[in-house]
This record gives structure tokens, C-alpha cells and sequence, in this order.
């Protein structure tokens, strides 16, 4: 039988709402995490104003008495909405891009300090315009390529923002209106970073090619029934691109066809990050917001194959929000620490819950229906029968070998950051799924 388990390894609270993480992805830098929060402070006399923190820290998985994860600095800023790591370095250094809630673009360089720790300073910024807040960016660069770097960023107001990097400095290439209400996500084509894709709370998908302008789509898809909050598009595969949305489902496309999507999968919880692993071109990572993180096996879908993605691990130890995640790229050599397994999340060392908020519909930026959840602060999809239960997955390529990756995940309301590995063995035909639940426990 093949096994896959998920372990948490270090929880962090970041008194702040948590809503990005981000392992960088330079090999030298790849134990440096960045976490972005965002808080809504309201005062009767003024109107609400939105602060953040970004945090970073070094993950040590060589130290055997303290936690391996280390807070190394932490910087006070308005409320972040999304973080990204350039892919490559730049002025010979990592760069760290921040969307922030006062409309602002902020590019922060690691750099070494003298006691061989790191930490980040501010660079180059630029603001997008009034009454606008930075929603999400991507760099040009996901597929190593350092010629030409470029971000794009969309914003509140349904308009997105072409930035160049040239001679030093942060300048709008292009900014246009792109979506009729809030511009959710941004991403470029890895394979022809001419190509620009979009989503947005009117429910549509589009894509632009910047070398036509903006002045027309070349796609505009409406197959996801809710806003559109996730995009990435794959770096190992051509054509190959990943939606999540409100709707509580993920969609793989081809590009090259976006009249129908190659595959859908019910997640159980609005989608807001999708990231695909850095080196093994078939798994895919899913905040699924109400409904925890879960790990998509997209092999035979990518293929051409129908059906859903197989789901190969969940991470059910966040009591809030699922929005934050992504795959570091530090080989996990050691055997993996004692601890309990996922689905007894009580011997975490956790504040005692009096009672968490359930949202109905929810985003950073918006105001909440909300109601409390039950008294075992679960929140369960009413059409949870339909999310898919993991099915077989074959063994070929680069995942017939056991993996052990680290992750880290974040939550909303309760602060918190979590840091988890996740092991898996595909020995046999079948996923065993003893990672979690079935989708309807």
C-alpha cells in the first residue's frame, strides 16, 4: 500500500489575520519564509483603516531541541493582500514583491546580515493609483527567465497594472480596466509572459495579450459560477493553467482552449491560492478557505483524461480561514519527527476556541455575513458529497519516488501560521488517504 501523511511540525501565531506565506525560491535562500497579515481596525469616528505585518523567518530542520522555525525580523506596513518571491535573483539578490492596501507595489531585497541571519529591505515602490487596494501580483519570471522582468498587479477596482523593472526602477507599463468589480488575481503565462490572465468577483476569466493592448480580451470564459480568485500557471507544462474561484471548485485548462476545462474538482471551500509544486509538474496546492488545504494529484487530467483531480493529502489543522499556502523548496532529508497523526489537531497547542466566526462569503477586503460555526468549529459545505474522495493514482514519471515536502499554510482569523510536511510513498496503484478525514467527516 502507498502511504501519505501529513505532520505539523511548528504553529505561530501572528497576531495579525494571516492571509500569505511565501518560501523563497532561490536554492541558497530556500529555508528564508515571508508571512503577510492584514487587519481591519475600525473607529467610530474614522473611517476603518487596514494595517499589516509582514514576517520573516528561517526554517532550521537541523535543530533537534527548539522549533526549527525562527522568527527573523518583522516589519509594520499597511495591510498586505499578497506576497511573491521574484523567481530569480535580482541586483544579485532575492526580491520579495508586496500588493498592499493602500494601492502601493513594494519590492523588498534580502539581504545578509553579519550575525548570517537575513532580512529585508525596502528597494522600490510604486502606487497604482487612488482609492485602490493591491489585490495580487506575479512575476514574469516563473520559469527562471531573468530578461525583461515584469509584475502584474490587479486591484479593487477591477483594473490591472503591467510593472517593468527596467534601469532600477518600478514603473507602469500598462494599467487598464479589466473586470467590472474587484479584480481578485492576476497571473502571467510562465511559457509567453506577452500572455496576462485575470479573475474577478464578476465571475469571469480573461486573458490579455499585452503585445495587442488592452483594449479587448482574448478570452473571457465564464465556466466558474463565482468570482474568480486563484490563477497559476504551470512551469513545468505548456499550456497548462490552474483556476480556483468562490464556487469551491478547481479547474485545469489548456490554454490553447478555454472553452472547456481539461478537469474539475470540488474542494469544498472557495479557492483562494493554487500553487503548483516547484519541481514535480503533476501536484498541486489548494487553499480552499472553509474547507482546509488539500494537495491535487493532476496528472491524467493534464493528459486529457476527464474526471476530477485525485486528492492526495489534506491539512485539517487550521480553525479558520484557509488562505496562505505554498511548497518550499528545502529537501526535508531527515525522517520525519514523532507526532500525532492529522486528525487529532487537540494536542496542538492551540488558544482554547470560545467560538469561531463562520463567513458565508468572504474575502480580505469585504464586509461578512457571518454566523458562528459548531461546537466542533467545522464548517461543512452543504454540498460536501460532491468533493472528491481520493481515487487511484498511477505510478509514473517524477512521483513514483516517496517525497517528503515541507509547506507552510496560514488562517485568517485566528492568526495563525502553521509549517507541516507532508509524506508521501506511491508504492502501489492506490492512495491510502490516511492524511485526514473523507471529505464528508
Amino acid at each position: 500500500m502507498g502511504s501519505s501523511r501529513t505532520r505539523n511540525l511548528q504553529v505561530f501565531d501572528t497576531e495579525l489575520s494571516a492571509d500569505t506565506v511565501e518560501w523563497c525560491p532561490l536554492p541558497q535562500y530556500s529555508h528564508i519564509l515571508a508571512c503577510g497579515t492584514y487587519q481591519l481596525q475600525k473607529d467610530d469616528e474614522k473611517s476603518p483603516s487596514r494595517i499589516g505585518r509582514l514576517y520573516l523567518f528561517r526554517f532550521d530542520q537541523q535543530q533537534s531541541f527548539t522549533p526549527p522555525l525562527t522568527e527573523i525580523q518583522r516589519i509594520d506596513t499597511p495591510a498586505i493582500l499578497d506576497l511573491k518571491w521574484c523567481h530569480t535573483e535580482m541586483y544579485e539578490r532575492p526580491l520579495l514583491g508586496m500588493a498592499t492596501a493602500c494601492g502601493e507595489i513594494q519590492l523588498h531585497r534580502l539581504c545578509d546580515t553579519p550575525d548570517s541571519r537575513c532580512a529585508l529591505e525596502r528597494v522600490l515602490s510604486t502606487e497604482l493609483g487612488p482609492d485602490r487596494l493591491a489585490l495580487s501580483l506575479d512575476w514574469s519570471t516563473g520559469r527562471g527567465d531573468r530578461t525583461d522582468p515584469r509584475v502584474v498587479t490587479s486591484d479593487s477596482t477591477g483594473s490591472l497594472t503591467v510593472l517593468s523593472l527596467a534601469e532600477e526602477n518600478l514603473s507602469a507599463v500598462s494599467q487598464w480596466k479589466a473586470h467590472d468589480f474587484e479584480a481578485w488575481i492576476s497571473a502571467f503565462s510562465y511559457w509567453d509572459t506577452q500572455l496576462v490572465y485575470s479573475g474577478g468577483d464578476d465571475c469571469k476569466l480573461k486573458g490579455w495579450d499585452l503585445r495587442m493592448g488592452p483594449s479587448s480580451p482574448t478570452f473571457t470564459c465564464k465556466r466558474h459560477s463565482m468570482g474568480v480568485c486563484s490563477i497559476h500557471s504551470s512551469p513545468h507544462r505548456e499550456h497548462i493553467l490552474a483556476t480556483g474561484s468562490y464556487d469551491e471548485n478547481v479547474l485545469l485548462w489548456d490554454g490553447r482552449n478555454m472553452r472547456q476545462p481539461l478537469s474539475e474538482t470540488a474542494v469544498g471551500g472557495g479557492v483562494w491560492r493554487l500553487k503548483w509544486h516547484p519541481v514535480h509538474e503533476h501536484l498541486l496546492l489548494a487553499a480552499c478557505m472553509h474547507n482546509d488545504f488539500h494537495i491535487l494529484h493532476c496528472q491524467q487530467a493534464a493528459d486529457g483524461n476527464e474526471g476530477p483531480c485525485p486528492i492526495l493529502a489534506s491539512y485539517i489543522l487550521h480553525n479558520s480561514l484557509a488562505y496562505g499556502a505554498d511548497w518550499s523548496r528545502l529537501p526535508l532529508s531527515s525522517p520525519p519527527p514523532s507526532s500525532p497523526p492529522a486528525d487529532t489537531p487537540a494536542t496542538i497547542t492551540l488558544t482554547e476556541p470560545r467560538g469561531h466566526l463562520r463567513i458565508q462569503y468572504e474575502s480580505p477586503t469585504a464586509s461578512f455575513d457571518t454566523s458562528l460555526e459548531d461546537e466542533c468549529g467545522r464548517y461543512i459545505p452543504d454540498h460536501t458529497a460532491a468533493v472528491s474522495a481520493p481515487v487511484p493514482v498511477p505510478v509514473v514519471g517524477d512521483d513514483s519516488a516517496s517525497l517528503s515536502c515541507l509547506l507552510a499554510s496560514c488562517s485568517f482569523y485566528d492568526h495563525m501560521l502553521h509549517v507541516w510536511r507532508w509524506d508521501w510513498s506511491p508504492e502501489t496503484e492506490t492512495q491510502s488517504g490516511e492524511t485526514g478525514p473523507t471529505p464528508s467527516s
